[in-house]
């Protein structure tokens, strides 16, 4: 099998699987649903941070810290949707036991896309079981991501989500058939250090795509996610003249005020080679490469799962130009699909 076959079939799968996901959700019955804590490790943490935002009341926080402490982020809140691939992560399994054990109210769902796995058949779970389809089988979750990320917003916002998942999904048909020629260019020329820039809503899409990019290159490109705010409180310090900056455009106008302010800052200071991710009446020129897309205009809450397609053929396409396999970016086993080596201590 060719390097990355695997990888690059799973990342584009991943608008017709939209569909298939948010009718999944509308046939859940789950009831309406009040405010929750949304949880997940690694890229599925990424995913509850993209959710937040268009669920309200909702919290995201990591399973790798909700099970250590869970007090504090469900006061107010008697609800735990957890998100994962495999669901046979330690800590996701630790976060239902804990909490069961110590608050036996507490409701708990799961969005999985593994119907075998630990998650969906613990006791006491509610689950939603994506298509095996996108429980991906790379090291690097690429449709499993997005999918997550579409069934929390389906469940969150149904009508909502019903109506905006067929622009998502031509969205991104658009990115992979018309950008992927410059995700690969940009790869030609793999920069040292990429920087991400996102507004709250989709901060969580610019920290994935940062570690998409830091996972299939094995560390060869530092990474950094940040807010087009906090960049200037110590973290500008780490872009230079080559960095890959993708700037992750608000489509509410009072955010993207700011970020506009800090773009044209970048032009003057002649750090970083500027991605837009943008909505289409937001100017071209102030960016090496513009990429707008009809979904770039839906509410940011909306847009993950259109707008991390692109980092994801960055992230593949530098991870080939590194020698590298991106279904197994990690062959000496820094890394692997499901994490090893945790150990849960009993309180």
């Amino acid at each position: 099998m060719p390097r990355g076959e695997t990888t690059w079939r799973e990342i584009r799968q991943q608008p017709e699987t939209w569909l298939d996901t948010v009718e999944r959700a509308r046939h859940a019955g789950f009831g309406d649903l009040g405010p929750a804590v949304l949880t997940g490790a690694g890229t599925s943490a990424y995913a509850a941070m993209a959710i937040e935002a268009a669920w309200p009341g909702s919290r995201a926080v990591p399973s790798t810290e909700l099970f250590l402490d869970f007090a504090e982020p469900l006061a107010g809140r008697n609800l735990v949707v957890s998100l994962a691939r495999s669901g046979n992560s330690p800590e996701s399994i630790a976060v239902v036991e804990k909490i069961r054990r110590a608050r036996p109210a507490v409701r708990h769902l799961a969005i999985t896309a593994n119907a075998e796995g630990r998650l969906a058949n613990l006791p006491g779970i509610e689950a939603l079981v994506l298509s095996e389809r996108v429980n991906d089988k790379s090291l690097a979750m690429t449709s499993s991501f997005t999918n997550l990320v579409v069934a929390g917003l389906a469940l969150a916002r149904p009508e909502e989500v019903a109506q905006a998942v067929q622009i998502l999904a031509r969205s991104g048909e658009t990115v992979l058939s018309e950008q992927e020629a410059t995700a690969r260019k940009l790869a030609e020329r793999p920069p040292e250090r990429l920087v991400t820039l996102a507004s709250a809503p989709l901060l969580g899409a610019a920290r994935e795509a940062c570690l998409k990019v830091l996972e299939m290159t094995a560390g060869r490109i530092a990474t950094l996610a940040e807010t087009y705010l906090g960049l200037r409180h110590g973290p500008m310090s780490f872009l230079r003249a080559d960095t890959l900056v993708l700037c992750f455009v608000s489509s509410e106008a009072r955010r993207r005020r700011y970020e506009l302010d800090l773009i044209n800052e970048l032009h003057s200071k002649k750090l970083g080679r500027l991605v837009g991710l943008t909505p289409p009446d937001v100017d071209g020129a102030l960016f090496d490469v513009h990429i707008a897309t009809e979904a770039s205009s839906l509410a940011d809450y909306l847009r993950t799962p259109s707008e991390i397609i692109f980092a994801q053929m960055l992230a593949y396409h530098a991870s080939l130009g590194f020698g590298l396999d991106p279904d197994n970016p990690s062959p000496s086993g820094v890394i692997h699909r499901v994490v090893q080596g945790v150990r849960i201590y009993e309180d």
